[in-house]
């Protein structure tokens, strides 16, 4: 039974609340290490398409103990020297949006250097493996391959449907396996496209007072295409 409750949704960016698949359980368990003050890794790189949940692991890993910035923000040096001045861990997201600014990435390369050298924790992201990313420090890039380096890829079906599920469970709803399968065939595999769809759908749902099932999700689809506002 479908109940409605009417209350905002707050993204948690948690381990508990990540949602584990095939095609990134590596990194999950890379990140799972990382994240442990026990254990000896303390380098971590991540890499993967947008939405595919590299900066959920990057900030389950910052967590309350450490900063976490991302470079597709748009950040002064001293801004990002501030930042990680008194810190224990070094979470740096979108390496890909590093700007051609030397100083910047003089910055990044000396923050590193220090971090790994006093053994503190390390985790980084971005869109690409580590020798092809722009306008890094070609030392930086280099000493990215000595610690932990792993893809996330959730462009399987297998892992769209968890994902789809896992936000429906976040929402306290059951979706119907009939709707999802009709998210995977009409949304782009992009995972953040599937959230915006089923979020689309939610909200219709509510303010309309109707469970969740196919001629609804067909029927805001119809609105979404006809450019209706949902």
């Amino acid at each position: 039974m479908q109940q409605f409750f009417d209350f905002p949704v707050t993204p948690s960016f948690s381990f508990d609340s990540f949602v584990t698949c095939d095609g990134n359980s590596a990194a999950v368990k890379f990140a799972l290490r990382i994240a442990d003050p026990s254990d000896s890794e303390s380098l971590l790189y991540l890499h993967g398409p947008s939405g595919s949940g590299k900066t959920h692991l990057l900030q389950s890993i910052a967590g309350v103990r450490f900063p976490y910035l991302s470079l597709r923000e748009s950040i002064s040096r001293e801004q990002l020297v501030d930042t990680f001045y008194s810190a224990n861990g070094l979470i740096v997201d979108d390496l890909q949006d590093m700007p051609d600014d030397a100083d910047m990435r003089r910055a990044l390369w000396q923050l590193f250097n220090e971090f790994h050298t006093s053994g503190r924790t390390i985790a980084m992201a971005g869109a690409v493996p580590p020798r092809d990313l722009a306008h890094m420090d070609e030392h930086l890039t280099s000493r990215l391959l000595w610690g932990l380096v792993a893809r996330l890829d959730t462009s399987d079906d297998n892992s769209r449907r968890m994902i789809i599920r896992k936000v429906a469970e976040d929402h306290q709803i059951r979706i119907p396996d009939d709707v999802v399968e009709y998210i995977l065939a009409t949304t782009s595999r992009e995972v953040r496209a599937l959230i915006t769809c089923f979020h689309q759908l939610y909200r219709f749902s509510m303010a309309e007072k109707r469970r969740i099932t196919l001629p609804l999700a067909r029927e805001v689809r119809e609105q979404t295409l006809a450019g209706h506002q949902l």
